[in-house]
């Protein structure tokens, strides 16, 4: 799938859909709102329910919270390490012959995190579905009911790669670093801090510039938009080739939408502020701007 660049579409699945090196899944969490008084900003809701309602045939479920975030911090949906990741890889049938897709409901954002996680472990045939479930479902493909059977469990060898994730102490040195663009994917609204943040104070990491994620697709089909579009939105911001980019949003999901399309586009130096302003808005000793 190496020459597909990331992204295959519903009737390039459809064409494989069957193949024994295929692994394909659902990665679907939701986002739900946390009970008052409490200090998690949401509960994040793994898309179980849907998926036995109606997947892709063949497809397995993937629950990034339980099985592939870091448990030992507050932040939702951190990255773990490379042991609990291969583990949990292997669990699911990748190996290195594996040909992975993944999918999400209602926006790429969880199956484009899953493409950054497998990218950063050095694992290169991977795809995202153009659409997910819901341009699946639109052209009236065929679904499966039902909890998911699985894959015989392999042996997933990771390659990590360095640079993929950041911290905030990176993130601030960012912010005035030469030849570096930093990016906020969440709306506009909450990047002028104009309404209040579930995260905390409401803002942004100063110096940065907004490319929200939802821009980056058709609001009907939930597929991407053309890469010619995605571009003209980043190079109106300063995003160019020649710059390092760091791109954070609320909980490091979304801002793999703007990455997967960078990287689409041929960006070279790309990084993900994992704690994102789940950790910044918190943090009373970085900086926040609002307009």
């Amino acid at each position: 799938m190496s020459g597909r660049n990331g992204l295959i579409s519903t009737a390039e699945l459809a064409d494989i859909l069957g193949q024994p090196n295929l692994r394909l899944f659902d990665c679907t969490t939701y986002l739900e709102p946390a009970p008052e008084g409490s200090s998690l900003p949401y509960l994040a809701v793994p898309g179980r329910h849907t998926f036995e309602a109606g997947h892709i045939p063949g497809a397995d479920f993937l629950d990034l919270q339980a099985e592939f975030s870091d448990e030992d911090t507050e932040l939702r949906f951190m990255m773990p390490g490379v042991a609990l990741l291969s583990a949990a890889f292997g669990r699911h049938g990748i190996s290195s012959d594996s040909e992975v897709v993944l999918y999400s409901i209602g926006t790429p954002m969880w199956a484009t995190r899953f493409w950054w996680m497998l990218t950063s472990l050095g694992f290169e045939n991977t795809a995202v579905l153009d659409g997910g479930l819901d341009k699946w479902k639109l052209e009236g493909r065929a679904l499966e009911t039902g909890p998911a059977k699985g894959h015989t469990p392999a042996t997933f060898t990771a390659k990590p790669k360095p640079g993929f994730f950041v911290d905030k102490h990176a993130t601030f040195e960012a912010t005035t670093a030469r030849n570096t663009v930093v990016v906020n994917a969440l709306g506009p609204q909450f990047h002028k801090g104009l309404e209040p943040s579930r995260y905390g104070r409401p803002g942004r990491v100063p110096g940065s510039c907004n490319v929200s994620a939802a821009t980056l697709l058709d609001s009907a089909t939930k597929a991407f938009i053309p890469l010619a579009e995605a571009e003209t939105k980043f190079t109106t911001q300063g995003i160019t080739r020649d710059k390092r980019v760091v791109a954070y949003c609320g909980g490091g999901i979304s801002a793999t939408i703007d990455l997967f399309l960078l990287h689409r586009l041929g960006y070279q130096n790309l990084t993900l502020y994992d704690g994102s302003m789940g950790e910044w808005a918190k943090d009373a000793s970085l900086p926040i701007e609002t307009d």
